[in-house]
Parts: structure tokens; sequence; C-alpha cells
């Protein structure tokens, strides 16, 4: 649903139209002044109803100030004193219309839609043109388990909202994809995404990158240069490994993050980008600030929408979705001619806990179609070691429960068929005592098979 901001200092006139725009299906947020409209409008809104005369600003001021934070959502000035004069220059200034406050709010109601329609239509084709949605958008996030819908839904979500995101996860679970696809299905995907990870560059590489600098800053500064947050103006900056930056580049994330302005190397002046902030960590930040690692401010700044992506372990049935979703990707990217995977090789690598999530996954499929010279992968065509580090995989409860008592004889009874009878081997596949297999086994009634029952 479009969310709407209207702003007027009449609460009556605020009440009315939020009860008509709610009726007509949008979400309504509201403002009294020109400097809570636009604390409103950063958070993120698909049209401004604007009235001309504000208590502390002009309609006039105020819509040159959204208009320089976000240019694409319309907004339309409303007043009760319309003059041809006031009606051009707002048009001028970037105004999508110039209404009269008296008019019927039905007649609202039809200007609000055809602005959003004409947005809408300008969007698509923005989308159209550059492709970003095909190539980056939520429908490359393959699965079909509840975890990846769940994904999928977040990123529709955010995708209509220009508030800073911060994105955890253990590695491998496609932190990367996600802030690409928040970036494609957003009104910002015709502008640039820059992609940093944080951790690959020193200090001061990282802040020059990031800020950028003027000539004469440093030495080799021979001429001016725009950092990325610049170079991004428009569209998304996703900044990777948040959490190894440094305590003095996090100060000066902080101060972008809060004003919307940084200074670049050796500047005095400040630079104000409309660029839009997605973060990715695999680090616990909380740790990391109770450690003094990391800033607790910046951390409540950058998790205004805090989102952990599920690991693929937790993903039921998607690793056979994303293992043949690999096999035609890599035949056409490779050359191979594999035509499957035999069920028992899929059923080992869902059994697999992938420490490594998607990645590993992607290059595990990957190695197997490059060293293997066959139209059908099976299990021995991939080597899955035991991860030496990681968490382990733990027994999934089925929906409907289990009857613990008959799970339990059926775990002794199948521990004592495969040692043959030997009561101490069967404790040891179990982590149990012989004592306690032997507690068990009066307790079930069962009668150990014929080997030896003794060691």
């Amino acid at each position: 649903m479009p969310t709407v901001l209207v702003v007027d200092d009449e609460s009556l006139v605020r009440w009315s139209l939020r009860q008509r725009m709610q009726e007509a299906g949008h979400v309504v947020v509201e403002a009294a002044t020109g400097a809570e409209a636009l604390q409103r409008f950063r958070e993120g809104v698909d049209l401004v109803l604007l009235d001309y005369f504000l208590p502390d600003a002009s309609g006039a001021d105020v819509l040159k100030e959204l208009k320089a934070i976000n240019p694409a959502p319309p907004v339309i000035l409303l007043t009760a004193h319309a003059t041809i004069q006031r009606a051009v220059d707002s048009m001028k200034d970037g105004a999508y219309y110039f209404a009269q406050k008296t008019a019927a709010l039905d007649e609202t109601v039809l200007l609000v839609e055809r602005a959003l329609d004409t947005t809408r239509m300008a969007r698509d084709l923005r989308l159209l043109l550059t492709g970003e949605r095909e190539a980056h958008g939520v429908d490359n996030l393959i699965g079909a388990s509840r975890a990846i819908h769940a994904v999928k839904a977040f990123v529709h979500r955010m995708a209509a909202r220009t508030t800073t995101v911060l994105l955890s996860g253990e590695s491998g679970t496609g932190k990367d994809v996600v802030a690409r696809a928040i970036h494609a299905e957003s009104g910002r995907a015709a502008g640039p995404f820059m992609n940093i990870t944080c951790s690959a560059l020193p200090e001061s590489l990282l802040e020059n990158e990031l800020f950028g600098h003027e000539r004469g800053a440093f030495t080799d500064a021979q001429r001016q240069q725009r950092g990325l947050l610049e170079q991004a103006s428009g569209g998304t900056v996703f900044l990777d490994e948040i959490g190894d930056v440094s305590l003095g580049i996090q100060a000066k994330l902080l101060r972008f993050l809060e004003e919307k302005a940084f200074r670049r190397l050796g500047g005095v002046h400040d630079v104000r980008p409309d660029v839009r902030v997605i973060a990715a960590t695999n680090r616990d930040l909380r740790q990391a600030v109770r450690e003094g690692a990391f800033r607790e401010d910046l951390l409540y700044r950058l998790s205004v929408v805090d989102f952990e992506l599920p690991p693929l372990r937790h993903r039921e049935g998607d690793v056979a979705v994303l293992c043949n979703y690999f096999v035609g990707r890599f035949n056409e990217e490779l050359g191979t001619k594999v035509s499957g995977i035999t069920d028992l090789a899929l059923r080992r690598l869902a059994e697999h806990p992938w420490p490594g999530n998607v990645r590993e996954l992607k290059n595990t499929l990957e190695r197997a179609m490059l060293l293997n010279d066959c139209t059908v992968l099976d299990v021995e065509h991939f080597k899955l070691a035991e991860p030496v580090h990681g968490p382990k995989r733990r027994y999934e409860l089925p929906a409907d429960g289990v009857d613990f008592r008959e799970l339990e004889r059926e775990l002794v009874e199948s521990a004592l068929l495969r040692t043959r009878g030997n009561q101490s081997r069967a404790a040891a596949l179990l982590h149990m005592t012989r004592d306690q297999i032997r507690h068990r086994m009066l307790k079930f009634d069962l009668v150990a098979p014929s080997g030896d029952e003794a060691s």
C-alpha cells in the first residue's frame, strides 16, 4: 500500500485527508510543520500532500528541501489562496500539482491516484531500461522454503522505504544478494549500487574510498576525488563486513547517517548526497559493543531495521532447489552437460550441515561439475568433509511432534543391531554408559541380537 504524507498545521484538515486516503487504501503519516515533514519524508513515503502555508516555513521552501532529499515522490501543494504565479513557480520547483484546499475530497483522491500511477509508470520504465530488477531483483533469491519466502517479503517491504538496513547472519547466507535485491526492487534501481567490503582495505584507504578527498589533502592528492558515498547519489551503498570498521571511521559514518552530510578528506564544505545505506555483518555487533570494538550509537543508527538471514540448514527443501538451479547455471557457464543429480546424492547433500551456507553449496556443485565428466552427478562426485568448526546439525522436530518413548526404544534397538549386540559399542554410539544401555534394554524388554554381548 502506498504511503501518503499529509502536511498541514490544521488538525481537522489532516484528519479529513487521513480518513479519505485510508478509505482509498493508502497508509497515511502526518506532519504539522515543515521540520516534521522533512523528518517523516526521510523515513520513506510515496506521495506528499503539502500545505502552502506552514507555521515554520513556506510550502515552496519545504518543497525545494524535499526534492533535494529525494526527487522521486510526487508533491501536491494545497492552498486556500491559489494564484497563477504561485502555481507556475511551484511546478518549476518540482511540484506535481498545485491544488485548491476547497476542492472536494474525491477530487483530491483522484489527483493522488493519478500522481501515484504516473510515478509507478516512470519507475517501471526506468527499471525496464536498466534491467536491474531482472538481473538482481527478488526473483534471484532461489528457494521455496518458508524461510526464503520471509526474506523475499522483507525485501519487498524494505524496497518501498529508504530506511537504513542492517543485514546479519552467517557467512555465505547471501547478504550481498539481498542488499542488491532491495536496491533492484526500489525506486532507486536506476541509480548506482556501490558495494564495498570494509575489511578488505586498511583504515586510511577505506576512509578515502568512502568519503573521497580534495586536491592537496595529502602528498599524492593531485586532484579532487569523489568517494563512493558521493558517487552513489541517487542509489544505494552496501557496506559489507561493517563490524570490521575502525572506531575512527565509525565516528564519521555515524555523523553521515545522522546529518546526511560528510566532508571529503581535506575539505571544509559539507557534501550531502542522496544515498541509501545498507550494511551487513556476520559478527555479533552487540558483543563487539560490550568489548569496546564497536560504537553503541552507530549500532542503533544502523539497525533501524535489523534482519538476520537464515542459514541454509534452516531452509527446509531449498538444497534440492538450489542444486537444480546451479546445475542449469553452470551448464551454461562451463559448457557442461549435466542433466541432474541422483535422489541419493540429493538426500546426502540435504543432510550436510553446510557451515558455509549457499556459498559452500555453490562451490561444491561447481567443483563436482568441473572435475567429473558425467551426465548425472552421484554421491561419489561430492566431497563433503565434516566441518572443523561451526554448528552441529540438530535433530529437527517434526511439526506434529514425536512419541519420545518410542523414539528412545528405536534408537537403542538400532544401536544394538548395528553393533550386533555389543552393549559397550552400542552405548558409545549413543554417548551412554553400558549400564544406561542395559537399563533401557530392561525398560523396553529388548533382546540383544546374536553376537558379542560383553566388552
